[in-house]
């Protein structure tokens, strides 16, 4: 398939100048989109000059309560009409000017429903995240389908809209971004497209650089709101095993963190996975938990109030 039609897709919050790096970079690619839909949950701190940039800059605004990781992201690809709808996050900078044309060459494959790029780290990550961000994006690319899970258990349908890019045919024939997601919106779909019998693919010679540094509570949180999205979502989760990767990540990191000599971070390490557990584990059992607590240990209180 020849891909002529791109629209990219980012959602915004109080944006830094990283975004302005990120539109910058998305207007000199060399696979030129069609549009950049821009969502902007309202604030006082929008640089609103950016839209002067390029004609192809689309603002739209909406309030607070109206933002959801699934319902904002759908509201927006239905003011697309391209081929490819691709996702970006505010915070991710394109790695190089061939982002979006590598990001979309493996839909030349008309079996390829959903890609996505790799996250390199930029220079304030510490140690522990610029291993992370190397275990869940290799210099190798990779092509998953749902055989994969018996090999990579929930892993197979790991898909991150910090950069992601879907088929426009296969995401509706997957009904869209579900209209209320806490979290996880990207795996949800990326799923939702391999069970139809199409493949996603990890484009590693995509980059953007994307990482942070997250205390022991932001993971906590992180993780309380992405064990709710597959609870939530037994159809697409159940059965399929999640803390074996979790462990893997945890065994690796900490024997890198030796052989590098620095032994003493494996005490951060285990504290910081220690966290993270425990949010996932609440998170898996959320229903059972007293509703002030549940909000407590969600990074998305909003969610909430609109349950």
């Amino acid at each position: 398939m020849n891909i002529k039609k791109v629209d990219v897709i980012i959602p915004t919050y109080k944006p830094d100048e990283k975004f302005e790096q990120l539109i910058r970079s998305l207007l000199h690619q060399t696979f030129s989109v069609q549009k950049i839909i821009v969502v902007n949950t309202k604030t006082e701190t929008f640089p609103w000059d950016i839209v002067g940039f390029d004609r192809r800059i689309v603002v739209k605004e909406i309030n607070k309560s109206q933002f959801d990781h699934g319902g904002t992201r759908r509201m927006a690809a239905g003011l697309s009409d391209s081929e490819v709808i691709v996702c970006m996050t505010q915070d991710a900078v394109p790695g190089d000017k061939r982002l979006i044309e590598n990001l979309i060459a493996p839909f030349a494959d008309d079996s390829v429903g959903c890609t996505y790029a790799r996250q390199l780290p930029d220079e304030t990550s510490d140690v522990v995240e610029r291993y992370t961000r190397e275990f869940n994006y290799p210099q190798a690319s990779c092509v998953k389908n749902m055989d994969s899970v018996k090999a990579l258990g929930i892993k197979a349908f790991f898909c991150s809209n910090v950069c992601a890019a879907y088929r426009r045919s296969c995401y509706e024939e997957a009904g869209g971004f579900v209209k209320r997601a806490i979290f996880n919106e990207d795996m949800i779909m990326a799923a939702s497209i391999m069970k139809l019998g199409y493949q996603c693919v990890y484009a590693a010679e995509a980059k953007v650089v994307h990482s942070h540094n997250y205390t022991c509570i932001q993971q906590f949180k992180r993780n309380f709101d992405l064990a709710v999205s597959q609870a939530d979502h037994p159809e697409i989760f159940e059965g399929i095993p999640s803390e074996k990767e979790g462990i893997r990540l945890v065994k690796k990191t900490a024997a890198y963190l030796i052989s590098v000599r620095k032994p003493w971070l494996v005490i951060k390490l285990a504290v910081n996975s220690g966290f993270k557990y425990a949010g996932y584990l609440l998170g898996t059992n959320y229903k059972r938990l007293p509703s002030k607590l549940v909000v407590k240990c969600s990074s998305n209180p909003r969610y909430w109030a609109k349950a």
